[in-house]
């Protein structure tokens, strides 16, 4: 394993395939050969994928997810092995991705008579018009993606309490509304960071979205422009960050999503290139200093691999290959980032720097004092700290506490995301605070259903049900809504009792998405 090589060194294809064991892997993606002998055993796909490609060129099975420069964003300069000569590559220096098996018949109905065996269907994707609600997609994707995708997708951190808690606080706030007002007119029209947008809401970075889709962030990029709304450009992206600022319309505005590297001349490389292209803010996520346990990740990548896959390493406790795609970048997200290390960013860079992954008052109160230009109060969509409170949940505590330390909404602006899935849940977050919400999951499920025409329908169909909830609260525009028209006495009771009432039980007809009907 080679110590340090210019990025620069020209190399044989032959030299590259001496190294092809797995304490010595080398693996050349777009004509650039990489020692891989440490990534291997925190890859999300497995070490296995890793050492069959070893001393060859694996750009065919990489790309079909990874955008080109991933691993200048999280590899050390020095494992960057050299250029390969293209003229030296032969046909059997070239891995080739394993052909894709069909997905199997899934069954969708138990038979009504006993002793009759299950019904098993193929599943026919409903049309987009069919789609009701943000729910319907999901129900959609779970159907159409892959069952990794799907896994590192739904998946939540340990008993996916907070994940599930996460859309169920919003339930927890009740509608206080107004009557006899002029309601003619709704105007759900805002603006935040100075980027206006067709109603209180923004696409929030989300990692690998040709998982769901092969136009990825692409998509996302151009579906975010029609909803008139802004995208948070992630990290750890499938798609380069030049190919999504390409995809950009004139008068696009973006904001970026940061996990800063230990190496931080890679980190400054990457926001230096976000602030020359114009992106107007910069959310560095502060609730990550170690990827969370997401077990629906784990145990779907566990039994996809088989029994008897890296059986050697982990008998020598060199591999967990249980950890799935969550765990990956782990080594390559700073642990030791802290307060202290603010002031770099602040000079590094004249865009506004906001943290996202902020949880209690206090620490809101530490950013507004620094002169960071916001937060986002996040969970990271329930799959870090289980049981820790939803965004929703924190939103009245950090509002009183910047209050109190004398912050203005116009010089310090709070977000929310997490559980977002109905217009009156941006309804009450914009009433108890924040400037706008933040969704993923639902911009990547309707990219998984229908492309990026699915995204445009679900921003549409979240205009509809704020438009709604506005006129019926009374209230005409954004700068009406008010803490008083919520209540949230029962918002922080995670248990509230309630006698069960078995006649409506046993005689209402629960609602199906459309994927169930």
């Amino acid at each position: 394993m080679a110590a340090s090589t210019s990025t620069s060194k020209m190399l044989s294809m032959d030299e590259v395939a001496k190294h092809n064991k797995k304490e010595d892997c080398w693996v050349v993606l777009y004509g650039k050969a990489y020692d891989l002998t440490k990534f291997a055993r925190v890859h999300p796909g497995g070490a296995k994928l890793i050492y069959d490609a070893a001393g060859k060129d694996a750009t065919a099975v990489f790309d079909p997810i990874h955008p080109r420069d991933i691993m200048d964003k999280l590899l050390k300069p020095s494992l960057t092995m050299g250029v390969v000569d293209e003229a030296t590559i032969k046909p059997e220096h070239v891995a080739q991705p394993e052909a894709k098996k069909p997905a199997p018949k899934k069954p969708v109905r138990k038979a009504e008579t006993e002793g009759e065996d299950e019904t098993v269907v193929e599943f026919v994707k409903p049309p987009l018009a069919a789609m009701l609600n943000t729910f319907d997609f999901e129900s959609v994707a779970k159907e159409t993606m892959e069952p990794q995708a799907w896994g590192y997708y739904s998946s939540g951190g340990d008993d996916e309490i907070t994940l599930r808690d996460n859309h169920l606080a919003f339930q927890r706030i009740v509608m206080r509304p107004r009557v006899l007002v002029n309601v003619r007119d709704i105007d759900m029209t805002t603006s935040f960071l100075g980027v206006p947008a067709s109603l209180p809401l923004y696409f929030t970075a989300t990692a690998l979205a040709k998982l769901a889709h092969p136009d990825g962030e692409l998509a996302i990029v151009r579906a975010a422009k029609k909803a008139g709304v802004p995208y948070m450009l992630p990290t750890l992206s499938s798609y380069t960050l030049d190919e999504m600022l390409q995809a950009k319309q004139p008068g696009q505005e973006v904001f970026s999503q940061l996990y800063v590297n230990p190496e931080r001349s890679r980190t400054q490389e990457y926001v230096n290139k976000l602030e020359s292209a114009g992106v107007r803010a910069l959310f560095i996520t502060v609730d990550a200093p170690q990827l969370g346990r997401r077990e629906k990740d784990m145990r779907n990548k566990f039994t996809q691999q088989g029994s008897d896959v890296q059986g050697d390493d982990e008998e020598e406790g060199e591999v967990d290959r249980s950890q799935g795609a969550t765990r990956a970048i782990s080594s390559y997200i700073d642990p030791a980032l802290c307060w202290e290390d603010i002031p770099w960013f602040q000079s590094i860079t004249k865009m506004k720097i906001l943290l996202k992954g902020i949880q209690c008052g206090e620490d809101a109160v530490c950013a507004f004092k620094l002169g960071l230009h916001g937060c986002v109060l996040s969970n990271h969509g329930g799959r870090q700290l289980d049981t820790c409170r939803p965004g929703i949940e924190v939103l009245p505590e950090v509002m009183e506490a910047l209050k109190e330390a004398g912050a203005s909404k116009e010089a310090f602006s709070v977000f929310v995301d997490g559980g977002i899935r109905r217009g009156a849940d941006i309804f009450k977050a914009v009433a108890l605070g924040a400037a706008a919400v933040g969704v993923g999951r639902p911009v990547l499920y309707s990219l998984a259903s229908y492309g990026e025409r699915g995204i445009v329908r679900m921003v549409h169909m979240l205009q509809d049900e704020l438009l709604m909830v506005m006129r019926l609260s009374g209230t005409p525009n954004v700068a009406s809504l008010t803490p008083q028209h919520c209540i949230t006495r029962n918002l922080g009771d995670h248990i509230v009792p309630q006698p069960q009432d078995h006649l409506v039980q046993k005689t209402y007809m629960p609602l199906l998405p459309a994927a169930k009907l």
